[in-house]
């Protein structure tokens, strides 16, 4: 199985190394990567005591963002060394103020691994969410590195737990410790023997709650939105901004819309832009004279949208009609009730706050209409909607006190 495994990684980085011919993500990936191991030994000193992070992309960053803060607090002596397998992590957070080292992961090739580890020489390891490398893993435990997964979920249908899953859950037998997000995970890990888990929670919610505490504030954001009440589309596609866009278009309330699309491309929100029929005002182009008789804000960057629900009063998670929804905690954190397409099953707090009522699924532009106009025209429903969605935020925080507790027992 190790060699199965070892080819598949060089497979892979073949495929990314065939499409950075043609795609800009695949190269920066492959950028990215040019003598990274080089670069590291260049910048990382030997007597240096690391905390290694590592994180899929930008928003398994989010998530880690808690443990990483608080454990640059507690532990001050150590240097934190955050690793990014994905250009949209790593391309947005290499300047990160807690972090003192921000790389790419190399390949998790067998070299690869046991000289990255030579050569940061972690004194512990943190990977976020659904980051499984093996050659890492299997190096780490040769070392004796205390090893954590944080905010994991795992699910029946999984590769772990199918009839080739053997060989991937002996690897999860040598983490030092795995914090799941729900007891639904350690229950299923149980099953296979694999008793190294803690339920912990998810982070987010710690992450989340912490944006209300630290919330930016944005002047021409502020003058667009005074005296309305202002509709929030947050990391929406294609399927999403056709619905949104008709909704925008019907001219069935008096609500101001601010639509921060996951593709932020310059032809994308022209595209977008094209759709909307009325005054849309770019957020780069806003200024105070063509943002008030705007009807609709196109965010047309990244990095403020979690900061940007704070304005809102309804919010739309987009992904939903792809392959799974955004973060809709970001949202919930304010207050507003969350709407987003189908594909939310594999998200565990969309299904609960669902359960609850402070958030809604739809199939279709007529679902959407039907869901939002009560909402919209119902005071009483709005709040109680309203109020279940910050309750649940706040009733989940904790994760990281557990965790940065546990881990306490091995240093």
């Amino acid at each position: 199985m190790n060699f199965l495994y070892n080819f598949f990684i060089r497979l892979y980085f073949f495929l990314i190394f065939f499409s950075s011919l043609f795609n800009k993500k695949a190269k920066l990936w492959i950028r990215g990567r040019k003598d990274i191991l080089q670069r590291i030994e260049k910048n990382i000193k030997a007597d240096a005591k690391i905390a290694w992070f590592h994180c899929a992309s930008l928003g398994e960053f989010e998530q880690g963002r808690p443990v990483i803060e608080k454990f640059k607090k507690i532990y001050p002596q150590y240097k934190i060394l955050i690793t990014f397998f994905s250009p949209s992590g790593y391309e947005v957070r290499k300047n990160y103020e807690f972090a003192d080292h921000v790389f790419y992961l190399p390949l998790d090739t067998p070299y690869n691994a046991r000289h990255f580890i030579e050569l940061i020489n972690p004194s512990v390891v943190f990977f976020v969410k659904y980051e499984f490398w093996f050659n890492y893993i299997r190096c780490l435990r040769k070392k004796n590195i205390p090893f954590f997964i944080i905010s994991a979920n795992f699910r029946q249908g999984q590769h772990f737990f199918k009839w080739y899953g053997g060989w991937f859950r002996k690897q999860l037998k040598g983490i030092t410790r795995i914090f799941v997000q729900n007891k639904e995970s350690s229950e299923l890990l149980g099953k296979f023997g694999i008793n190294n888990v803690m339920v912990s929670g998810d982070t987010r919610f710690d992450r989340v709650s912490s944006i209300t505490e630290k919330v930016k504030s944005f002047p021409v954001i502020q003058k667009f939105c005074q005296g309305s009440d202002i509709f929030i589309a947050g990391s929406s596609w294609p399927p999403d901004e056709e619905i949104i866009s008709e909704f925008i278009n019907s001219g069935k309330t008096n609500l101001k819309f601010i639509v921060a699309p996951h593709l932020v491309d310059k032809p994308h929100i022209a595209s977008f832009v094209e759709k909307i029929n009325g005054h849309v005002v770019v957020f780069s182009e806003a200024d105070e004279d063509n943002i008030m008789y705007a009807k609709v804000l196109v965010i047309d960057c990244i990095g403020i949208l979690s900061h940007v629900y704070r304005y809102g009063k309804i919010a739309y998670i987009g992904g939903g009609f792809g392959s799974g929804i955004h973060n809709i905690l970001e949202a919930a954190t304010f207050g507003l009730p969350v709407i987003f397409g189908p594909k939310y099953h594999k998200f565990q707090e969309a299904i609960e706050l669902i359960k609850e009522g402070g958030a809604f699924s739809i199939n279709s532009e007529d679902e959407f209409k039907k869901t939002i106009m009560p909402l919209y025209n119902n005071p009483v429903f709005f709040k109680q909607t309203s109020e279940i969605a910050r309750n649940f935020i706040e009733k989940n925080i904790g994760a990281t006190k557990i965790i940065l507790e546990e881990i306490a027992k091995f240093f």
